[in-house]
């Protein structure tokens, strides 16, 4: 086996498809990085534990996992129904003819902008697959890929430079084999720099509404994030988050109307891996409506 090939582990039941992404020569033989295709997560393995697998290949776990994508991308776009907010709203709830009628040049003349988000990565990849669909969602998003490790460094100065309203500090994380205490930041791989990345932009902006923050990745320690200042984090069950999870959070924050707060169960509601993968605190949406709209754009 060689770097990028696709494998699955048979002492996991052959349930996640990962890539090779190194290969390390030990004293007792060769040891294989893999990287999740779809979680967020590393793992290692001997060669003899590995199966190889065609490029498109899906388990069963994430068959479910890429339909329930597809449904969220689907029912975020339906919902949104052009823009977000009272309005809109009271649109859909009325429902009748006349009322459509009444309103249909301040609907057409009415414009708005959603909240702009800065994603932080430690992984290049997963980056990228967010990024894409970002775009599919009409979201005005930024993204950097910056190791863990680094990103205490540099995410103020980019803050400052990209100025945006929704940050996402995410990459991979790990709680270490037979941990006993899941409150210990030392127990995880990458906690401690979400936790310092947190605290670093909280610091510069305390106002939880002003700047929406996510951070976390698998496994992540949870409760430190939010203590240090996050609006959202993972994992509050510890489990391996799916890498579009941060997005449809950001969506639904970045869309919604700046006059109503959005409850976690709203927020959560378009993610994958719902309240195990991600939790957090009630924010105000990001999304301003404007009127009348431009002629001339």
């Amino acid at each position: 086996m060689k770097i990028g090939d696709m494998v699955v582990r048979k002492s996991y039941g052959r349930d996640i498809t990962f890539k090779i992404i190194d290969i390390k020569k030990t004293k007792e033989g060769y040891i294989y990085i893999l990287k999740g295709t779809n979680l967020r997560i590393v793992a290692d393995s001997r060669e003899e534990d590995l199966e190889e697998v065609s490029e498109h290949s899906l388990t069963d776990n994430e068959k479910l996992f890429s339909k329930k994508v597809n449904n969220s991308i689907k029912n975020i776009l339906i919902n949104r129904n052009g823009f977000r907010g009272e309005a809109n709203k009271s649109l859909k709830q009325e429902g009748n003819k006349k009322f459509f009628k009444k309103n249909d040049s301040k609907n057409e003349l009415a414009f708005g902008r959603p909240g702009k988000v800065l994603h932080i990565d430690g992984d290049a990849e997963y980056l990228d697959v967010c990024l894409k669909v970002y775009k599919q969602l009409m979201l005005n998003a930024v993204g950097k890929n910056i190791p863990e490790s680094e990103q205490p460094e540099k995410i103020l100065e980019l803050v400052k430079k990209v100025k945006p309203d929704i940050v996402v500090i995410t990459g991979h994380d790990s709680i270490a084999k037979d941990s006993n205490d899941y409150t210990d930041l030392n127990n995880y791989k990458n906690s401690k720099y979400f936790v310092e990345s947190v605290l670093r932009l909280r610091n510069y902006e305390p106002n939880y509404d002003d700047l929406v923050i996510f951070a976390g990745a698998c496994q992540s320690c949870y409760e430190k994030i939010l203590d240090s200042g996050a609006n959202f984090a993972s994992s509050p069950g510890r489990v391996l988050i799916h890498c579009l999870d941060p997005v449809f959070l950001c969506e639904k924050i970045a869309y919604t109307n700046i006059e109503k707060v959005v409850s976690i169960e709203e927020a959560l509601e378009n993610t994958i891996t719902r309240t195990n993968g991600i939790g957090g605190l009630q924010t105000r949406g990001k999304y301003r409506e404007g009127f009348p709209k431009s002629p001339y754009v």
